[in-house]
């Protein structure tokens, strides 16, 4: 009877930290898909673009979503909109808690007349 309850207690806890690991790996992506549209939109050298303060915004509330993922930012800003085309790439720059100055890469990886979708590097 005990051999029985010491399976079922491992395989909830496997279950567990299955489940916290997909999770965490849900919470903790760095790829984004905006729309583009009147409020996010800009012009950057002729181009349509997803406005830096929609890219910095981002990227600064999805750096650190979980304590156990990323460093915490805080004043992450762009110097210039993420321009809609596919490899296109901007470095913003935040800072840590600990009073450090971070670059952030972002990269376009796919993009449409209506929608951008970017990622980060951590």
């Amino acid at each position: 009877m005990q051999h029985k309850a010491l399976i079922s207690v491992i395989g909830g806890a496997t279950a567990a930290v299955a489940l916290a690991g997909f999770g965490t790996y849900l919470l903790a992506g760095t790829e984004s898909t905006t729309s583009l549209d009147k409020y996010t939109a800009v012009t950057v050298d002729g181009h349509k673009a997803l406005s830096a303060d929609i890219v910095a915004g981002r990227a600064q509330s999805r750096f650190h979503p979980l304590p156990w993922v990323g460093t915490k930012v805080s004043g992450v800003s762009c110097p210039t909109g993420l321009k809609a085309v596919a490899g296109a790439t901007i470095t913003c720059t935040g800072h840590t808690g600990k009073g450090k100055d971070i670059d952030i890469p972002v990269t376009v990886v796919k993009a449409t007349n209506t929608s951008v979708t970017w990622k980060f590097e951590r």
